[in-house]
């Protein structure tokens, strides 16, 4: 879709040095740079930033380098470098908060199942802290109740989606009706219609808990928080037109 743009480039070097890099450190680079939950003892503020350029695997960095790459430099071209840079980090970060917010939903709500199941503070607080090392559980306590106090606790967050979901909203609102491709299907769909249903099917995921695309451990409230983060802005710029030339 045009010409990479300076910004977009650096971007994707930075988070291929990072897949590499950490491919290379194995866990200490997960430990230090992807986002923990933040009870874990793992978790630094610098992870809220530096998450964004952690990768699970090849096929995770492939698909959202893929989309910054399509996406990215038309936006930047649109509204300018500043303005892209401040859009994706903002959004990188709302996405962030919004999974924060809900892990820590799930796991408060799971900590309270178990008060009520019986359990003491200090023994489910143990449980969790000794879980990495032990890998037991309270037989007594409902496998759901576990799990969701364990996932929560030690299950980290990495990636660049939740940045790329803001800037995939903010081009929807510059181009609605923009028609893109989805490989293998020859139809053109309007953006605010692709992407709209993108984010749908991510909110249906979130909501239900049912996976529709991508693994199951997707941060789908991270993928809804830099959605909303993008739109919201986007929106902003464009309803005040702070460059009216950038529109047309």
């Amino acid at each position: 879709m045009g010409r990479i743009t300076e910004t977009v480039k650096v971007l994707l070097i930075i988070n291929v040095l990072f897949f590499f890099g950490s491919q290379f450190l194995g866990d200490l680079a997960y430990r230090l740079f992807a986002l923990w939950f933040p009870e874990n003892v793992n978790f630094q503020v610098w992870q809220l930033l530096t998450h964004m350029f952690m990768h699970g695997d090849l096929s995770h960095i492939l698909f959202n380098m893929f989309a910054l790459y399509m996406f990215g430099s038309v936006l930047e071209q649109s509204i300018g470098q500043q303005r892209f840079l401040f859009l994706y980090f903002s959004a990188g970060l709302g996405a962030a908060g919004l999974q924060i917010l809900f892990s820590y939903i799930d796991y408060n709500s799971a900590f309270n199942a178990a008060l009520e199941a019986g359990f003491s503070v200090n023994q489910i607080q143990e449980m969790i802290y000794n879980y990495s090392s032990t890998q037991q559980v309270f037989s007594a306590l409902p496998q759901n109740v576990s799990s969701d106090l364990l996932s929560n606790y030690y299950t980290p967050m990495v990636g660049a989606s939740g940045a790329i979901f803001g800037a995939l909203a903010a081009f929807a609102v510059i181009y609605p009706n923009l028609p893109l491709y989805i490989i293998f299907i020859p139809i053109p769909i309007k953006a605010k219609y692709l992407i709209g249903g993108y984010f749908a099917i991510n909110v249906y995921s979130a909501v239900t808990g049912s996976t529709l695309l991508g693994p199951s451990n997707t941060a789908y409230w991270a993928h809804i928080g830099g959605a909303v983060i993008g739109f919201i802005m986007m929106w902003y710029w464009k309803k005040n037109q702070f460059n009216a030339n950038r529109w047309n």
